[in-house]
């Protein structure tokens, strides 16, 4: 105190003065570093989409809008179209949500509600493995153990039984070839499902206990506290969840390359092979010849880049609308 006080006022201020510089001065070297970061960012998305622009411009000033309509994938007389790679991009993403939504949702439940304590680490250790497994073990695994096991007891009763009905049996037949479009819609629902199941279970331990205490006294069961607590709690990171399983599943393809089957033919079964963007890149680009080939596939990159563009802003677009509604009832 003695110390402080010897100094003279004019000297504290200007040492204040000093401090307050330095302090200000990191605050904006500071911010000026983390803007320069998301600028980067922000750099990088503009540049792949002028370098995807400029590579598949001619296959765009060839084929126009018409690239986007066509089913013909011809390299030998250099006729272009996207509609079966497409096709089996988005038929195969919806195919792994439907089954990989309402899993990871009862696995992401039981492991944050009903699972003992003693139950709960192992079960989200598998997780986070299965998470961790490269795609093309799964793509392996289902080429080699899943597709036999597939084509020799489940389809054959589909076909049987199913494929004879009036509206949905045209999309379940055919011969049971174990590989096909279906087969890699399950593949990719089992990548999914860990990254799906490790966001909803983080979100619902984030909600706070005494809630769920409070509607049990209440006399709620488990499905009511789940519905009416729990959910609405964290419907925004649920969604936000889900919107990341579904960019996992359109742009995967190492696992989608192996058990779809590769065929350029668009077929109304399920069962029958296909083909994605991600694979038709993966299996033709080290073969592409001449610049109009090259150009296609580029133009592929671009319309999955573009769809992975839209899935997300519609995503963003949904937990927007989420959290205002959530306003408006607050």
């Amino acid at each position: 105190m003695e110390q402080v006080a010897s100094i003279p006022a004019t000297a504290a201020e200007r040492i204040l003065q000093r401090r307050l510089r330095r302090g200000h001065l990191a605050d904006r070297l500071f911010a000026y570093t983390t803007m320069l970061f998301a600028g980067v960012v922000l750099f990088l998305v503009l540049a792949i989409s002028v370098a995807l622009l400029v590579g598949a411009w001619p296959a765009i000033r060839q084929f126009g809008f018409g690239f986007l309509t066509s089913a013909e994938w011809n390299p030998v007389t250099d006729n272009y179209g996207a509609v079966v790679p497409l096709v089996g991009t988005l038929v195969t993403s919806a195919i792994a949500m439907i089954i990989a939504v309402p899993v990871s949702f009862g696995i992401a439940v039981f492991i944050t509600e009903l699972a003992p304590r003693w139950l709960r680490r192992p079960i989200g250790t598998a997780v986070e493995l299965l998470a961790a497994i490269p795609s093309i073990i799964y793509g392996m695994w289902g080429l080699f153990v899943f597709a036999p096991l597939f084509a020799e007891y489940l389809q054959p009763w589909v076909i049987e039984h199913i494929g004879r009905l009036p509206l949905i049996g045209a999309l379940f037949s055919g011969p049971p070839l174990g590989i096909g479009v279906f087969t890699a819609g399950i593949i990719l629902a089992v990548m999914v499902i860990p990254f799906v199941t490790a966001v909803m279970r983080d979100v619902f331990e984030l909600v706070p206990a005494v809630l769920k205490e409070s509607a049990y006294g209440l006399g709620a069961t488990t499905w009511e506290v789940l519905r009416h607590v729990v959910l609405p709690y964290t419907k925004v990171g649920v969604a936000g969840g889900i919107m990341l399983g579904l960019g996992r599943a359109l742009g995967e393809t190492m696992a989608v390359t192996f058990v779809i089957g590769n065929a350029h033919q668009f077929n109304s079964s399920l069962f029958m092979p296909g083909n994605t963007i991600s694979s038709t890149l993966a299996n033709e680009f080290t073969e592409a010849t001449g610049e109009l080939y090259t150009a296609a596939l580029i133009e592929l990159g671009l319309v999955l880049f573009f769809i992975t563009f839209l899935v997300l802003a519609l995503a963003k677009l949904l937990l927007l609308r989420l959290t205002a509604r959530e306003g408006e009832r607050t």
